[in-house]
Parts: C-alpha cells; sequence; structure tokens
C-alpha cells in the first residue's frame, strides 16, 4: 500500500468506503442508543450526518489528511489534527473500505501518522471509539498500535 497526501480529487472515494465502512457502527449505535436519541443525532440518515463529518474533516484547515491507496484505488484514509500546546496529536478520523480491512490498511495508516505526528514534535497521541460492539475492530486496531484505553463513560439523555 502506498500512502500519499489527500486532495480534493480524492473525496467521493474517501466518503464511499467510509459510509460502507461505518455502516456496522450505526447499526450499532443504533441498536444501543433509544430510538428518541437516536433520531436526534441523525434526523435524516446517518450517512448525511457522516458524509458531511467525513468532508468537514477534508476541508479542515487545521486537520492535516492522508489516503492509503492500492495500485489506483484508494483504500483508506486518516485525519489528524495537532494540537500544539499541548504537543497532542489526535487521529481525528479514520476508515478502511471493507474490501481491505484485515490486510494491515488501518495499521499501516495508524504508524504513518503517529510517525508524522511525532516528527511535528508531538510526545502523545491520542484517538476515541466507541465501547458498543460496532467498534470493537477499530480498537482491537488502536490497541495493536501501542494505544492504551481510558475508562470513560458518556451519558446522553433527551430533553
Amino acid at each position: 500500500m502506498h500512502i500519499e497526501p489527500y486532495s480534493f480529487a480524492y473525496l467521493d472515494s474517501i466518503i464511499q468506503l467510509s459510509l460502507r465502512a461505518w455502516s456496522p457502527v450505526f447499526l450499532s449505535i443504533k441498536e444501543t442508543l433509544s430510538d428518541e436519541l437516536y433520531q436526534t443525532f441523525y434526523p435524516d440518515r446517518w450517512e448525511i450526518s457522516q458524509q458531511k463529518a467525513v468532508e468537514a474533516a477534508c476541508n479542515a484547515k487545521e486537520m492535516t489528511v492522508w489516503v492509503g491507496k492500492e495500485r489506483d484505488l484508494v483504500v483508506g484514509f486518516i485525519a489528524v489534527k495537532l494540537h500544539q500546546e499541548d504537543k497532542l496529536g489526535e487521529i481525528h478520523m479514520v476508515a478502511v473500505d471493507p474490501d481491505f480491512q484485515g490486510r494491515g490498511v488501518g495499521s499501516s495508516l495508524i504508524h504513518f501518522a503517529l510517525g508524522w505526528m511525532k516528527d511535528e514534535g508531538m510526545s502523545i497521541a491520542i484517538v476515541e471509539t466507541g465501547a458498543d460492539h460496532g467498534h470493537t475492530p477499530a480498537r482491537h486496531t488502536y490497541e495493536k498500535a501501542g494505544f492504551e484505553p481510558f475508562p470513560l463513560v458518556r451519558y446522553f439523555k433527551h430533553l
């Protein structure tokens, strides 16, 4: 796999692979939250919200984004934000095309981003993910990359 900087020409490919990659995640979220909360978070379809989130990450000036490519096909991407004041590098978003999952694409993107963070003077890296079963593969990948989990509980209540 080859990793290169993001360009706008890759946006549609990134959106499509992201929607396919996150489909099981959003199914798990729907199973976890009450219908009322789920509808509040995703009043339209989750795909619309997620497409907007991917577009925002790819277009944000404070993000650095790379794509993973096999031949000429975009198979994954990662978006990173540096918090210079805290010397903290944040993996904001990462996704791998389901057809390429389990082949080290996610791990390669993460290791590439971690090396870049270190080169940029960061001393710690952070990534957040869900504790639901839909995020199990992500947690496995992060722990395999050396991330240590920190227990955190987030509660929601519809008003």
